[in-house]
């Protein structure tokens, strides 16, 4: 029986420091190497002309050359998995943006060493987001991932009790709930664009840094005809509106009145991330029923998976994005192999399914969409 090769990792970054705690955080995944490491893009060249890494690890603000346009000088001659492992800021989060959009796979935070909390939150994090980038250059393998036991793998119990088994009554207000991870960017920036203002209420789990999710809702409400904003404590989900958890939040669906409002909560990693798809549909599920659907978009892993299948049991309509429009096909595939996606679409398909759900049960008859001031 023969080994898998570790996935080889070049570690691109001007700090001696931060070069060092990654590579101890990569050395303690057996299915992870660092290839090399490199203070800056001219010197991370030279090394990648005598061999090409599996993923990079890219900083932005470097001397000689700064990330985003070293980035875009790999995507346009030899295109390789990057992930962008930056400190986050709400002055550089637009920039981090771009890197999104120049080919970067994935966007984190630098590794975190204050706390030994902390310190495993982020060799969590940088380890599923590598393993994740590899496989975007592969996406159509069958295989999986060897999974490592590098953490307790909490379930949405820790943040909400498990189902009571009584059923929400059927009423006129209807929220759609979605959840995505690696490649959800762009898919959710895909779905979101086709929205019409009419549409019902949306409320998103995108895995993603602490900070980074402010600046991610202010661009997609530049380009999207819904309003789109980063959750707080009590929003109200309202119709042509869509609350995206911030990042290093748990978000909750919850009844207020005749209407749906969300709740931010601290609490532990759950399926391994913090926010995490499966607290969101568990609670959609206990608040909303078959008053709500359920949409499980690109990602690794398999966060959000037994939390449709709970939804699917509430009587929500569930919805798994198809494997050839993923970036990863990991959390659908899991959402699909436990039996919680009744429905399997294309990307492209999505927002008209959002926009038939809220024409058939009459949002005209209910005052409009959320005001835009």
């Amino acid at each position: 029986m023969t080994t898998a090769r570790p996935i080889r990792v070049l570690i691109v970054d001007d700090s001696a420091s931060v070069r060092q705690a990654l590579t101890r955080v990569i050395s303690h995944a057996s299915d992870l190497e660092v290839m090399a490491t490199a203070p800056d893009p001219f010197v991370a060249v030279q090394r990648m002309q005598q061999e090409l890494p599996d993923v990079v690890i890219l900083d932005i603000e470097m001397p000689r050359m700064d990330g985003i346009t070293f980035l875009r000088r790999i995507m346009a001659q030899r295109p390789i998995p990057v992930v962008i492992c930056s400190t986050l800021t709400e002055a550089g989060s637009d920039t981090l943006l771009q890197a999104l959009e120049a080919g970067a796979v994935e966007v984190i935070p630098k590794p975190r060493v204050d706390t030994a909390q902390a310190l495993l939150e982020s060799e969590v994090r940088i380890c599923d987001v590598i393993r994740a980038a590899a496989k975007v250059r592969v996406k159509a393998r069958q295989d999986r991932m060897p999974r490592q036991p590098v953490a307790e793998k909490l379930s949405a119990d820790v943040i909400l009790p498990p189902p009571s088994g009584t059923r929400v009554l059927r009423t006129t207000e209807r929220v759609v709930c979605i959840g995505a991870s690696t490649g959800g960017t762009e898919a959710l920036a895909a779905v979101l664009t086709r929205l019409p203002v009419e549409c019902p209420g949306v409320v998103i789990v995108q895995h993603m840094p602490e900070r980074f999710t402010s600046a991610f809702a202010r661009r997609l409400d530049t380009l999207c005809h819904i309003e789109v904003r980063e959750a707080e404590d009590g929003d109200a989900v309202l119709p042509g509106r869509a609350l995206i958890a911030p990042g290093n939040k748990h978000l909750l669906l919850q009844r207020s009145g005749a209407r749906y409002a969300v709740r931010i909560k601290d609490g532990p990693l759950v399926s391994r991330h913090r926010p995490s798809v499966d607290v969101l549909f568990r609670s959609a599920a206990q608040h909303a029923g078959p008053n709500a659907a359920g949409i499980i978009m690109t990602g690794m892993g398999d966060d959000g998976a037994k939390g449709l299948l709970e939804m699917r049991r509430a009587g929500a309509m569930t919805i798994a994005q198809d494997e050839q429009s993923c970036v990863v096909f990991g959390m659908p595939r899991e959402a699909i192999e436990l039996g919680a996606a009744e429905r399997v679409l294309p990307l492209s398909l999505i927002p008209a399914e959002i926009v038939a759900l809220g024409s058939r049960h009459g949002y005209a008859e209910r005052g409009g969409p959320a005001s835009r001031t």
